[in-house]
């Protein structure tokens, strides 16, 4: 019998045993390819019809795995089948969704109030495709319903706009892309599924940059998009093509950050209900954007839409004094940190013109109702007695309590 040289047999080793108890954490399968038992088998995966994993910028089980369970938290109050993908980044998904859904010719309305990188996606790069997008006032359902043309495709909004917080009226938009033959498309990460679901409100795709609160640690990286099985259809053969597909390891940490998700959510939101009407009441306070306050505009929509006591976990504050009192202010404080990103057990805090949104003009801004002072605060796991006493000394030292 010939025997077979070392390198052969380094390489033919058994394979790991399968565990008869179910584990409790799901496996990472860090592997890029799988193996085949017939050139049929791996023909028939490839094209979808048979069951199966080849390589892993196509699906690994890992990265499945963590898709499904968004899917399955969005999807609660469903009572049709809800599909996910799984993305490198949350603009990763944004980016493969937007692609997938229109094409050259095709118009989308959006949010003015939306993230920097979104808004330039829409007013950059896909301008230069062929796709042209109308930025209106999302809370106008009558101008949303107005700048709708034959040719839109998508209606662009986000649960929560970042960074006015400013709440969309899901239902109502929803009507209008139906009846326009569009699909609704929400960016929901700064609700999470533990806030509001709009696949409930008639959204046809739902995003998330993961990255934030889903994985809730700052360890990870990764975005999602689920709906139903049409737009997910288009939207995972984007990804394929695209290729930005999310890794094994962060795949398991952000799947990890699901079973904590309500816990963390919901603390986050109770600190920040507190320090928003704890700030909203100094002297040097232009404006608090909040929607758990009175009065925020859409602090009844939130009322209506969102699960009970819970009203997002970012707070906007505006001093009074512009750009350099809102930079000022952000540098003064001691508990939070500035920072990038959301969603974190850290609280994080920005100035919002020259970070998150310095793609957009000051018109741009003005427009968008974001003012030159803005400071976006993500709310952590800290006591929110010791960052309400962390803003008020801030504004106290920048603004001079003015």
């Amino acid at each position: 019998m010939h025997q077979q040289g070392e390198n052969t047999r380094a390489l033919g080793l058994p394979a790991a045993p399968a565990p008869p108890q179910r584990p409790l954490r799901a496996p990472v399968h860090r592997s890029t390819t799988y193996a085949f038992g017939s050139s049929r088998e791996y023909a028939d995966v490839l094209a979808g019809e048979a069951p199966g994993y080849s390589y892993a910028r196509i699906d690994t089980p890992t990265a499945s795995a963590f898709a499904a369970a968004v899917a399955a938290m969005e999807g609660a109050g469903c009572d049709r089948e809800v599909r996910g993908e799984a993305f490198a980044s949350g603009m990763g998904a944004v980016s493969s969704t937007l692609l997938a859904l229109t094409g050259a010719g095709a118009h989308v309305v959006a949010s003015r109030s939306i993230y920097g990188n979104t808004y330039s996606l829409l007013d950059g790069l896909l301008r230069r495709f062929g796709v042209h997008t109308d930025f209106v006032d999302i809370t106008d359902t009558a101008a949303v319903r107005a700048a709708v043309r034959p040719e839109t495709a998508v209606v662009f909004t986000e649960t929560l706009s970042n960074p006015t917080m400013t709440v969309s009226d899901l239902p109502a938009l929803a009507g209008i892309a139906d009846e326009a033959g569009a699909v609704l498309v929400v960016d929901s990460t700064f609700a999470t599924p533990a806030v509001c679901r709009p696949l409930e409100h008639g959204a046809g795709v739902v995003l998330h940059s993961a990255t934030k609160y889903i994985g809730g640690h700052s360890d990870a990286t990764g975005g999602v998009a689920v709906g139903g099985a049409d737009p997910m259809a288009r939207v995972r053969a984007a990804r394929i093509d695209l290729g930005p597909c999310l890794a094994p390891d962060e795949a398991f940490l952000l799947h990890r950050g699901l079973e904590t998700l309500p816990l963390r959510v919901a603390r986050q939101c109770e600190s920040a209900a507190a320090f928003a009407a704890a700030v909203a009441g100094h002297p040097a306070v232009e404006r608090v954007d909040y929607p758990g306050l009175p009065g925020h505009p859409g602090h009844g929509l939130a009322e209506r839409l969102f699960d009970a006591g819970r009203r997002g976990a970012v707070v906007t504050v505006t001093p009074r004094g512009g750009r350099e009192a809102g930079m000022a202010f952000a540098d003064a404080l001691r508990t939070a940190t500035i920072g990038a990103s959301l969603g974190g057990t850290h609280t994080l805090a920005g100035h919002v013109g020259s970070t998150t949104h310095r793609q957009m003009s000051d018109t741009a801004l003005r427009e968008a109702g974001i003012g030159p002072a803005a400071v976006r605060f993500s709310i952590g796991l800290e006591d929110a007695d010791d960052l309400a006493a962390d803003a008020r000394a801030a504004l106290d030292a920048a603004c001079g309590g003015r």
